[in-house]
């Protein structure tokens, strides 16, 4: 980490410099002098965004992309059919490989914070299966909020159900996620790991007594609590099957409701759904581009932010959003919901807020926007690349034009992890290597 003056970038908020002194943002304004021993970056053809953040992700999927066997299936067929086909078959090894591929992607399209729901754990898994994914992002540079998965129970989840494996006991859940969090786990706002409690899918995937110990465990430990829910209409059939009672009063009754929550997807919620999402302040990862491309449907999160939930954006993972990139997720965002509901639904800097400023607050991490006291997290975008000619407000050109960017510069906690639209902790030739070899393997037994 060094300080740094950024010079004239094109912000949100217009023209600026921005000091960094370690690994915070201490200075945004015009004209800022040049200190002693200060790296100074002339920024006037830039794009300065802070860094997006990213609340949901399946790392391990970076090397399922475009399975044949689920390009064209909905949700239900395309669990037992892509993910959870390749889960015998996926080894550290093959993890290592896909968390590369995986945070690179998302670092070059200007991320700096990845909330990974990884939910392979079973009886027989080995500590190294999780291991990888601390060791890539520490050696790219981005944060990891590790949000802890696995299964106790699987009877009707369309995956799980699928998969010949056996589900951990809440004992050895437990047990491994103490670990974890003595580990990895760091409570400050400026943390590059921190873990978050994240059973598969709370309808499906533990019993309610596993999901009141497991809130109990999170909040006993300030830790914050995620699954998935309501992707489909089923997680509303099944839970009423089986609870007597709606999704999200069954989310209540096991303590999953609070500013402490947030669920991937909520696709399927009805206004009343809605309206207790907000009272509580529970948050989304919204999710476009998977959801438009399982054919699951639109969350409304215009509606949701109106309510008072917590909106914010992922990626999910990379066999349903091929792209793994937050810009694009973030332009399906701005577009799809206009689509729906009209050309008001959200605008440009709503959008920005909740795959920046939203996800760091929903995190714990004090970053996604760029002012004084803040981490250190920032992407510059070349403002004279072919797609953004003609851009009137320069920093909007990666949101409304898309991708391709060419990411120059990104910075997380106060140091340059991407320069020249490279990752610097990366050997691209090696991880093409590596990507190739894998993919080869996969494709033999799965």
């Amino acid at each position: 980490m060094t300080d740094t003056l950024i010079q004239g970038g094109h912000t949100p908020a217009g023209q600026q410099d921005i000091r960094i002194i370690g690994n915070r943002i201490t200075e945004v304004a015009s004209q800022l002098p040049v200190l002693e021993k200060t790296q100074v970056i002339d920024a006037s053809e830039y794009i300065v965004w802070p860094g997006l953040v990213n609340t949901h992700h399946h790392i391990a999927q970076s090397v399922l992309k475009g399975m044949p066997a689920g390009i064209d299936s909905d949700l239900d067929q395309w669990l037992p059919a892509v993910p959870f086909a390749a889960w015998p078959h996926i080894t550290p090894e093959t993890l290592y490989v896909a968390a590369r591929i995986g945070f690179s992607e998302l670092l070059r399209s200007g991320c700096t914070t990845c909330a990974d729901h990884h939910y392979l754990y079973d009886d027989d898994t080995t500590h190294e299966l999780e291991a990888v994914l601390f060791q890539a992002a520490e050696e790219v540079g981005i944060r990891l909020v590790l949000a802890r998965g696995g299964a106790t129970a699987t009877a009707t989840h369309a995956g799980l159900a699928s998969a010949p494996r056996r589900t951990e006991t809440l004992e050895t859940c437990l047990t491994r996620m103490q670990d974890t969090f003595s580990k990895h786990h760091d409570p400050a706002d400026d943390a590059m790991t921190k873990l978050a409690v994240a059973p598969t899918s709370l309808v499906h995937s533990s019993t309610p007594d596993d999901l009141r110990v497991l809130a109990d465990f999170a909040r006993s430990n300030a830790l914050r609590m995620h699954s998935h829910l309501l992707e489909v209409a089923r997680d509303e059939a099944v839970a009423q099957s089986k609870f007597g009672m709606s999704a999200i009063d069954f989310a209540e009754s096991v303590n999953w409701l609070g500013p402490d929550v947030w669920f991937a997807h909520l696709v399927a919620t009805s206004r009343e759904d809605i309206a207790r999402l907000g009272e509580t302040r529970t948050g989304i990862a919204h999710c476009p581009v998977s959801n438009a491309r399982l054919g699951s449907g639109i969350s409304n999160v215009p509606e949701m932010q109106r309510a008072g939930v917590k909106v914010t954006i992922g990626v999910d993972g990379s066999a349903s959003a091929e792209s793994g990139s937050m810009i694009n997720e973030l332009m399906q965002t701005w577009l799809i919901h206009r689509a729906a509901q009209g050309s008001r639904a959200t605008n440009v800097d709503t959008v920005l807020n909740w795959g920046s400023e939203a996800g760091a607050s929903l995190l714990g991490i004090k970053g996604g926007k760029l002012e004084a006291g803040r981490v250190a997290d920032l992407t510059l975008f070349r403002k004279d690349e072919p797609r953004f000619l003609g851009v009137w407000e320069p920093y909007q050109g990666p949101l409304i034009c898309g991708e391709p960017v060419t990411t120059h510069r990104v910075m997380v906690n106060g140091r340059w992890v991407v320069e020249d639209n490279q990752v610097t902790g990366l050997d691209y030739a090696l991880l093409k290597s590596d990507a190739t070899r894998e993919l080869t393997r996969l494709k033999t037994l799965i």
